[in-house]
């Protein structure tokens, strides 16, 4: 191989595409909503998820989608893991600000109706709601010949907590510790390099796993017997945090030993890989001492591709699906709650006071900017 792949070379520029957020949301004018009326806007750094003034409580809301992994999935004929994909993309994003999630709507777009096709999403968001605790309020189906080519899959989330108890990362200082949560897969994200490697190794979906996939914290979702199929490992949904993290949350505002200002940050490990922890705080710096281990489909996605460690940590989560920063003083007490309800779990590193950037155990893995 020539060059390294990398997500940029496959069609997805993460650094443009954070500079054409930027310019959204300047040309946006502020909400109409005057200050202490339902709807007016909290301001919230990290962007994880957006809330707004309800009464004595907050609402936030999260919107996004499946991606290029859609496109996988219609190849297989597989979309029982999709609608799970797309609820964790939105729930795991209001748990960051705090939220309980509570409702969610969906979007559907496609080419042409299939009630084959509609019937195993409806199936899938079914037990992502399940998976959540949230209710599926309502949703949107549109025929769009000519526009959309396959199926594309999207959605809003809608969450609440009390009024003061947002977790916004301004708490955030030197010596928190870093706790991370283990992801289920590769998620939803950097699929549009996925599917470049794959190409490039000429593996096919239905093959074996060219991998020993196993690992002692997730669980394949199968549809086929015998040995797991590489399509098997590249779908696996999405994990939904809400199980356990909205229970630590609930605790924490309840009579635990630790409480919610314990609480000091909360990332989701998504597009941009480690370099999401730098939303959270201007100035404050993030050590990744002890990573979570990497898994399998991770490693040979780097071979095949030939793709740079630190390409792979921006591009995908490499482990480790969501980061909680907590008080050191607590850091004990909220680690053995988590990994009692989550196997997997660890402290992975601490908040530092020594630039804007997240360093990594790994030589070469470092980020200035998301």
């Amino acid at each position: 191989m020539d060059e390294p792949m990398d997500y940029a070379s496959a069609g997805v520029d993460i650094d443009l595409e954070g500079s054409a957020v930027a310019s959204l949301i300047g040309a946006l004018s502020r909400s109409v909503r005057p200050a202490g009326s339902p709807g007016a806007p909290v301001d919230l750094p990290g962007g994880f998820g957006g809330l707004i003034e309800f009464g004595e409580n907050l609402l936030a809301l999260a919107t996004d989608g499946v991606g290029s992994k859609l496109s996988i999935a219609t190849s297989l004929g597989q979309w029982g893991g999709v609608g799970i994909d797309c609820m964790a993309m939105n729930v795991n994003d209001l748990l960051c600000v705090g939220a309980e999630p509570i409702a969610f709507v969906d979007y559907v777009a496609v080419p042409k109706p299939d009630p084959a096709v509609h019937a195993a999403l409806g199936a899938s968001l079914a037990e992502a709601c399940k998976r959540a605790r949230v209710t599926l309020a309502g949703g949107e189906t549109a025929s769009l010949p000519g526009i959309v080519t396959e199926l594309d899959l999207s959605g809003t989330a809608l969450g609440w907590l009390p009024k003061g108890e947002a977790i916004t990362g301004e708490n955030l200082k030197e010596g928190d510790v870093l706790i991370g949560l283990p992801a289920s897969g590769i998620h939803s994200n950097g699929y549009s390099l996925v599917r470049k490697i794959v190409e490039h190794a000429g593996v096919e979906y239905t093959d074996p796993a060219p991998f020993d996939p196993e690992h002692p914290h997730r669980s394949l979702e199968r549809w086929t017997e015998g040995e797991a199929t590489f399509g098997e490992v590249v779908l696996n949904p999405t994990r939904i945090y809400c199980d356990p993290v909205v229970d630590l949350l609930n605790e924490a505002r309840g009579d635990a030993s630790f409480s919610i200002k314990d609480i000091h940050g909360i990332c989701h490990i998504t597009g941009g890989g480690l370099s999401n922890l730098l939303r959270l705080h201007e100035t404050l710096g993030w050590a990744i001492t002890s990573p979570l281990p990497v898994l399998p489909e991770f490693q040979w996605l780097q071979r095949a591709g030939g793709v740079e460690t630190r390409e792979m940590y921006r591009t995908f989560n490499m482990g480790m699906g969501m980061v909680l920063a907590v008080e050191s003083r607590q850091a004990t007490n909220m680690l053995n709650w988590l990994k009692e309800r989550m196997p997997g779990t660890a402290v992975v590193g601490t908040v530092t006071n020594d630039g804007h950037k997240v360093t990594h155990a790994t030589e070469g893995v470092e980020f200035s900017h998301y």
